[in-house]
């Protein structure tokens, strides 16, 4: 994409964790196998930046400051039917790029795909 005016954008997916924990190995490995075509396109077209699987809500952590104190909560902040499971970070032409890249995701039939684009920086 050298060359060429482009924007980052960032892929968020949301699935269900019971859901996904409830899957026989099987359909794990096959759902896998499909994140790393996926990962294969995205390299091949030149719009992979990154991307990862996050592990489970349960062994994140929350930090927030109150009162100029740090507080650490274990766990999600919040209970939701969907928690973030993953991301691609995206370098393409526009938003039409990133929503069609998006609508490809695995993460699409089985969850959410939030689409956001990174702010960018001056200077």
């Amino acid at each position: 994409m050298k060359g060429m005016t482009t924007m980052q954008v960032m892929l968020l997916i949301y699935s269900n964790e019971a859901a996904w924990a409830a899957l026989p190995e099987a359909e794990k490995g096959a759902a896998f196998g499909a994140y790393m075509a996926y990962s294969a396109a995205l390299k091949e077209a030149g719009a992979m930046v990154a991307g990862d699987p996050l592990l489970p809500s349960a062994t994140a952590h929350t930090v927030r400051v109150r009162d100029g104190a740090p507080q650490v909560l274990d766990g999600p902040y919040a209970e939701t039917k969907e928690q973030l499971a993953g991301y691609y970070l995206i370098e393409v032409a526009d938003m039409q790029a990133a929503l069609h890249w998006a609508a490809r995701c695995p993460g699409a039939a089985h969850g959410i795909m939030e689409v956001r684009p990174i702010m960018p920086m001056p200077g």
